[in-house]
């Protein structure tokens, strides 16, 4: 199972997106999507699972959680905007994924990308940076994972310099 992962769109989707993820069998935004479009579109490629991130508006937070739990190929994903990051999460968030003890951990918000295995909680925590060109970043980034028998069997990354 081939997914695609993203954050930080902010109403902009690179044409990038569309090649990176053409084989993917589902994409997972980690929020701050900027316009449901956004959404509509990547449901062109492949099933989205998304959350809503901080800039979001209500239009947005009506349709999607902030929050959300489920499997995929027998691994446990937990996806929310902000949560922090491995030796700094933030503690409402941390004592959901001790009780949930999830597989794959799925954040956006910093526009960093991060790729940590967190040996403390034996997760995979994933920041796919930012997908959007507003922001901090100087490089547009995407995540894709293969998933395949209840492991993570390969991780390939996008990168590419923001242009505005």
């Amino acid at each position: 199972m081939q997914i695609g992962i993203l954050s930080d769109t902010h109403g902009f989707l690179p044409e990038d997106v569309y090649n990176f993820f053409k084989n993917c069998d589902e994409i997972w935004h980690a929020g701050d999507i900027g316009d449901i479009k956004i959404i509509t579109n990547l449901n062109k490629i492949a099933n989205t699972i998304a959350v809503y991130g901080n800039i979001d508006n209500n239009s947005i937070r009506l349709k999607l959680p902030d929050e959300i739990f489920f499997e995929r190929n027998n691994l446990k994903i937990y996806l929310k905007h902000t949560i922090g990051y491995p030796n700094k999460y933030q503690n409402n968030a941390l004592s959901k994924l001790i009780k949930y003890k999830p597989d794959i951990v799925v954040t956006g918000h910093s526009h960093i990308l991060q790729i940590i295995y967190d040996k403390k909680y034996k997760w995979l925590f994933i920041n796919p940076g930012a997908a959007g060109i507003y922001g901090p970043h100087n490089k547009i980034t995407l995540v894709k994972l293969t998933l395949e028998n209840a492991k993570i069997i390969n991780a390939k990354i996008f990168e590419k310099e923001k242009t505005i």
